[in-house]
């Protein structure tokens, strides 16, 4: 977009939101740069009916436009193809109806993870979507990332506990989907496809979810076991035990030895950091906690763990901080750290599992395991500072990835990763999708692509 341009349609937004709220300054658009990519023009509605006239006009001009908040995972995704307007709606913030007998909540796009858990303690609630960025990140950016919670084990994922959403589709029209009451039977749950969307289907202006009383009490249990083998054994004994914790993770022993050491709020815990650690998380009343920790003790003698042991409330809480951060964390483990996501069938995780790390050996990489859920595997490859041959390396790497096609059934993408790297990497290359209905849900929700031209699987 051209200056002369950029200036004659932020008058036309400053109508709307008013000139405090409209950015054209090359400092200030700095801040909503996605993959070294900047806008033109950076806006901030206070309300959605204003964040509807912002893509109306947008549309009118022909311009690109990406939703954003607190823009804490703007690096997922592709970079975009055209970026024009950054449509901040931080403003849009607070909690529009919350009615705690019901157990029910609906919040504004802009609001704060962090804000939204402390409103729900008052009232002895909580909400299940602890992710990544948990102090900073807003409430439709997390639907819109769509990345996991180690709660996703027992709560599922967002989907499974957002029942409605307000949202500007790509005429510009306010729309929404589900409603406010849990048990909404009318109409299509459309709303559920926003959940990762990127902001490539349209703009969140509100969401309602179900909310969950707190528990009595929280706990874990940690066993390690000197190979993965036996590690994964113990997910599967589990699984088909009548045990049903709130979270279960598997952690190399690089995982433990770069997070859970000495600095660790949870060193005290002396993990082995050359083992295999498989992490338990349950919940309920005291009865049925000490219930959980006798029988997963059973279960890790019967399977020979080398270690076991409970973990208390407060201690538990704070490795589940460490747990809900680590995509995050793994990111930044090194300067050039590169992560990737595996999604496969539990039948099929330890085959993925010893592929993908005889891959990541052969790059001659330190690589780093955090195993979800029994199915989902994040790996980070961390290269040496300064290591000119890395972006070769990682890209063998993630073409290897592509002969496991045919064997066996997974997903792939890659979430974060250097900006500059994604001109030689498609981080969507192996994420399995029907791109024929991909493209029909795309020109239903937004018939003018205007949204995040380019972010999502297969330029979308």
């Amino acid at each position: 977009m051209s200056p002369a341009m950029a200036s004659a349609v932020a008058g036309r937004f400053e109508s709307s939101v008013g000139a405090d709220h409209v950015q054209t300054s090359s400092d200030a658009l700095q801040k909503y740069q996605i993959d070294g990519i900047a806008p033109a023009i950076a806006v901030q509605p206070e309300d959605a009916a204003q964040a509807a006239e912002i893509v109306s006009l947008a549309i009118e001009g022909k311009m690109s436009v990406v939703p954003c908040g607190a823009r804490t995972t703007l690096g997922v995704g592709m970079p975009p193809s055209r970026f024009d307007v950054a449509l901040d709606l931080s403003r849009i913030t607070g909690v529009a109806h919350y009615d705690p007998g019901d157990l029910t909540i609906s919040v504004n796009a802009g609001m704060p993870l962090l804000e939204l858990a402390k409103v729900l303690a008052e009232n002895k609630q909580f909400l299940p979507l602890t992710v990544p960025y948990f102090a900073t990140a807003t409430v439709a950016g997390a639907i819109a990332t769509g990345l996991d919670s180690p709660l996703r084990h027992h709560y599922g994922t967002a989907r499974d506990f957002l029942i409605g959403a307000e949202f500007v589709d790509g005429t510009g029209a306010l729309a929404k989907s589900g409603g406010r009451v849990v048990k909404n039977v009318t109409g299509y749950d459309f709303h559920k496809l926003l959940g990762g969307s990127l902001g490539s289907l349209a703009v969140i202006t509100k969401l309602n979810f179900r909310t969950y009383p707190n528990p009595p009490s929280r706990r874990g249990f940690l066993a390690s076991f000197s190979e993965d083998s036996g590690a994964l054994g113990f997910v599967q004994q589990i699984a088909a035990s009548p045990l049903n914790p709130a979270l279960l993770e598997v952690l190399s022993p690089e995982f433990a030895k770069l997070f859970l050491e000495e600095q660790s709020p949870v060193a005290s815990l002396r993990l082995d950091t050359q083992a295999w650690t498989v992490c338990v998380g349950f919940e309920g009343s005291a009865e049925v906690c000490e219930r959980y920790a006798r029988d997963l003790s059973g279960l890790a003698r019967t399977a020979s763990a080398q270690n076991a042991v409970t973990v208390h409330d407060a201690q538990f809480l704070a490795l589940f901080d460490i747990l809900r951060e680590a995509p995050a964390t793994m990111s930044a483990a090194a300067p050039q750290a590169i992560l990737f996501r595996f999604a496969t069938l539990p039948s099929q995780l330890m085959a993925l599992l010893r592929a993908v790390r005889s891959f990541a050996s052969s790059s001659w990489m330190a690589n780093v395991v955090l195993i979800r859920s029994g199915s989902i595997i994040y790996l980070a490859l961390l290269p040496k500072e300064n290591d000119e041959s890395a972006i070769k390396q990682v890209a063998y790497f993630w073409k290897s990835i592509g002969s496991l096609r045919g064997k066996m059934e997974f997903n792939a993408s890659i979430v974060f990763c250097p900006w500059e790297w994604k001109r030689e990497l498609n981080v969507w290359a192996h994420a399995t999708a029907d791109m024929d209905l991909q493209r029909r849900v795309k020109k239903a929700f937004d018939p003018t692509g205007t949204f995040a031209c380019g972010r999502f699987v297969g330029g979308i």
